[in-house]
């Protein structure tokens, strides 16, 4: 008869929980111990490098075990979660000494990489949000809430506009529909972390009432948010899933607010990695945050992350940004003493919504004084008569004086983190707490005293009494001297040249001091918590001094990157000319070589002379530098910076597209090409009078035929669209491009200049009017260290070509002519009637005059000849 697999009631108690949780990993408290059983431990003896063992080793009911110290949580914690583990932390929920049976336990948290406030966890300078999505037809809702800051925010659009905000913001985790999943992927791509939750919370009712009851209120119109249907929906359901990873001390998030689209410069996906503003696919490369982030708190570091990515369009609200960067600039005292407070201010906004967590620890509480400290200074300092900007912040920081008082009478001036290792409260608070202190603290004294009387009494001059955690308070006697020992006292133990005692007196004073000590923690428990929730009272003024301190950080940050960076004042206006005189690369220009200077470029377009310019030039000349640094200097303009550039006049740009550098997408199964055209497109759907557009090399990923029509073809429709003029920055290497001037008034030929010296050619950075004829790619080819002998030969080849090519012989029959020379291999015969067809078609055309149309019909027929 086979046996039944039994159970221990333990690991019943871990089945029941585990069941509740199937997709997390469980941390499950034994003791002192958080332990992980069968996959679990698996997955976490992997992961932590920590040792796998197996309880029931050999029986029925054997399981893989692994498990670490309780107090080392916030060091296993973060990586398991950073390996994408969903991890249920489940504790004991009551004292092991009292009950006699099993221990009652309960999971107290469910963290996910996207619901974590952990500091070890959490990157400091990052929000670390947690988007929540949902499709309705070909409206998509979105919210993105970050635990760990409080911030709340909502927004409802087209595909392409959800996509530009998941690049912008970053989610660590998107929630979704389990149906919605195959669609997210076709539209967004699988490179986020995502969790699909059950089809029901998606009912409207469901989730508005979510959101209703959280902020108690009837209606989202308050918030400004009521018209985003399906973005409400979004929101509540990543307020139901906190609740569901059970995170219900949610007071710090306060507010929900709506991402207005037509405040923010359009940046596409592929602009924000083109130029490479908060991330790279580079490995080591340096960001344009990288480079403006001199930010004195997270706060300020994470705000300034979110303005790079959402440049403002309202001249008003730029001119203000840039108007304080200017005081700040020009007033370098200001600026000092502004910076030092700040420092100690640290991260408020995530203080302040651990204290809505009710996860604060009593050192944080304490930082929570000593920033209100430094608030009431920044609130002084920014009072100043000369800036209406700073004065409004100074009349809306808060300085809190009222707990903040509470805070520095109720804790100790220095007390520990853990709430538990004592001495929090501070002395006069409570009189019961008073008293207990003495029994328990004051007893050294006492136990000094009784060793005195006792040593005169019995004649034992070595005793002495101390303490262990088997049977408490001691008297140890030396051998020499037990024959002194009284009647009285009990014996407990015998070691080699000693024997130890206990008394009714010593006992009775032992009680006392340990029944004074859980006394104490009750009472400092109490107070603390008393306290955490007068502090909570408190959560929105706070919450507005961290978004004002962060501004603040920021405007400064700007002002001090000015003066170091030599960056000036750009004039932003509601014109729609862009004049750049001097301009310089804010990233390459930090990573040169001590010593050398960067070249700077004017650059001015216009709508009605100059709207686009085609940049012809070499290779490593600097046309994609060129490029970029537009783009650059626009955005920071109108994130309220100054600019690497000697004079800059700015007319509001509502979008940057780019469509700079290939790359293979080869993994979605995309060529080069493709992706380029996939970019190339979204570019012309979505044109305005008002956009700036940066095109790198359109065209290169097929034949140069198609390469060159396609290129002329988007110059020609930019140039012709009827309703947007837009800006347009244009480097190619088909120089056949420049014979667009001829007939369009408004596009202009410029090249990146170069200088040769006995075959040799220097690389002068500089943009001059007039078309390119070279390219330089042999000498390119040089510099890479390609051996020599290919370089002559290639060098052969270009004479060649380039002689052929004007005699008016087409690059085919050139190439083909070149090959039998070399190799004295020919895969056709010459006299084959249809390749003679198509020698004669070609000789016949006109590239000059052959419209991008025509070519394309040229080319189908050339392929009917060869198909039949």
């Amino acid at each position: 008869m086979a046996k039944e697999k039994k159970q221990t009631p333990l690991m019943q108690q871990y089945n029941t929980i585990k069941a509740k949780y199937p997709g997390a990993l469980l941390l499950f408290r034994v003791g002192d111990f958080y332990e992980t059983f069968g996959e679990d431990a698996m997955k976490a003896a992997k992961i932590l490098g920590i040792v796998l063992t197996k309880r029931g080793n050999g029986s029925e009911s054997e399981t893989a075990l692994a498990g670490f110290p309780h107090h080392s949580l916030e060091t296993y914690l973060p990586k398991l979660v950073r390996a994408g583990q969903r991890v249920a932390i489940c504790d004991q929920l009551e004292d092991p000494k009292l009950t006699k049976t099993i221990v009652k336990r309960g999971v107290t948290e469910l963290v996910t990489p996207g619901v974590s406030y952990s500091e070890n966890i959490v990157q400091q300078k990052s929000n670390n949000y947690l988007a929540s999505l949902f499709i309705d037809k070909q409206i998509v809702g979105i919210s993105f809430l970050d635990i760990s800051t409080g911030e709340f925010l909502v927004a409802q659009g087209s595909f392409d506009y959800i996509d530009k905000l998941l690049q912008g913001f970053k989610p660590t985790e998107i929630i979704l529909p389990k149906k919605q999943y195959k669609e997210f992927v076709e539209h967004f791509g699988s490179s986020y972390y995502t969790y699909p939750l059950d089809e029901w919370p998606y009912s409207g009712d469901y989730a508005t009432e979510c959101l209703h009851k959280h902020f108690e209120v009837n209606s989202m119109k308050g918030f400004g948010i009521d018209r985003l249907p399906v973005g409400i929906i979004a929101a509540g359901v990543a307020l139901h899933y906190l609740n569901e990873t059970e995170h219900r001390n949610l007071q710090h998030i306060s507010n929900i607010s709506r991402i207005e689209e037509e405040r923010y410069m359009w940046l596409d996906r592929f602009t924000i990695r083109n130029l490479e503003l908060i991330g790279s696919q580079n490995e080591n490369a340096t960001t344009l945050s990288d480079v403006l982030d001199e930010t004195s708190s997270p706060m300020g570091a994470r705000l300034l992350k979110r303005w790079i990515v959402m440049p403002l369009k309202d001249v008003k609200s730029i001119n203000e940004r840039l108007q304080v960067v200017e005081y700040f600039h020009k007033n370098r005292e200001l600026r000092e003493q502004l910076i030092h407070e700040i420092k100690q201010v640290g991260d408020l906004e995530r203080l302040i919504s651990k204290i809505g967590l009710q996860k604060a620890n009593p050192r944080e509480i304490s930082q929570l004084k000593r920033a209100l400290y430094a608030v009431e200074k920044l609130k002084e300092l920014t009072n100043v008569p000369s800036s209406e900007a700073l004065r409004i912040i100074s009349e809306q920081l808060n300085p809190c004086a009222l707990i903040r008082e509470k805070i520095e009478t109720t804790l100790q001036a220095e007390p520990p983190v853990a709430l538990n290792k004592g001495n929090v409260i501070a002395n006069g608070i409570d009189a019961d707490l008073d008293k207990l202190r003495k029994v328990a603290f004051g007893g050294k004294d006492y136990l000094l005293e009784i060793q005195k009387r006792e040593s005169e009494l019995t004649g034992i001059p070595s005793l002495k009494i101390a303490f262990n955690n088997v049977f408490g308070y001691y008297l140890e006697v030396t051998n020499t001297h037990k024959d002194k020992v009284p009647e009285g006292w009990i014996r407990k133990q015998t070691l080699v040249n000693a024997e130890r005692y206990i008394t009714e007196e010593l006992k009775e004073y032992e009680e006392q001091i340990l029944g004074a000590e859980e006394k104490i923690q009750l009472i400092e428990n109490r107070i603390y918590g008393e306290l955490l929730i007068s502090i909570a009272e408190y959560i929105k003024p706070i919450q507005l001094n961290a978004q004002l301190i962060a501004k603040l950080d920021v405007l400064l940050n700007f002002a001090t990157i000015a003066e170091r960076n030599f960056y000036v004042k750009p004039e932003v206006n509601d014109g729609k000319e862009l004049e750049i005189k001097g301009g310089r690369h804010p990233v390459i220009e930090k990573n040169l070589p001590i010593g050398e200077d960067y070249i700077t470029n004017d650059t001015s377009l216009d709508p009605e002379n100059q709207q686009i310019i085609i940049i012809t030039g070499p290779n490593m000349a600097g046309k994609s530098a060129l490029l970029r640094q537009t783009g650059l200097i626009v955005l920071m303009a109108q994130i309220g910076s100054f600019v690497p550039a000697k004079e800059a006049a700015i007319g509001v740009v509502d979008k940057i597209f780019t469509r700079v550098g290939a790359s293979d997408n080869l993994s979605s199964g995309e060529s080069t090409f493709m992706v380029e055209m996939n970019e190339t497109a979204s570019i012309m759907n979505n044109l305005s009078d008002r956009s700036l557009i940066l095109l790198d090399e359109i065209g290169r990923g097929t034949s140069t035929y198609d390469g060159i029509s396609i290129a002329w073809a988007i110059a020609e429709y930019l140039h012709s669209h009827p309703t947007a003029r837009a800006k347009t920055l244009f480097a190619t290497h088909y120089h056949e491009l420049n014979e667009l001037c001829n007939s369009m008034p408004r596009i202009k030929n410029y090249n990146v200049s170069v200088k040769e010296v006995n075959n040799k050619v220097i690389f002068l950075r500089k943009l001059v009017p007039g078309g390119s004829e070279h390219s330089f790619g042999i000498h390119v080819a040089k510099l890479a260290g390609m051996p020599p002998k290919l370089i002559g030969r290639a060098g052969e080849i270009l004479k060649r070509l380039e002689q052929e090519r004007t005699g008016g012989e087409k690059i085919k029959d050139s190439m083909r002519k070149i090959q039998k020379q070399a190799y004295q291999l020919q895969m056709f015969a010459i006299d084959d009637p249809v390749l003679e067809k198509i020698r004669d078609m070609l000789n016949n055309l006109d590239v000059n005059t052959l419209t991008p149309v025509e070519a394309l019909m040229k080319l189908d027929e050339i392929q009917r000849l060869l198909k039949n």
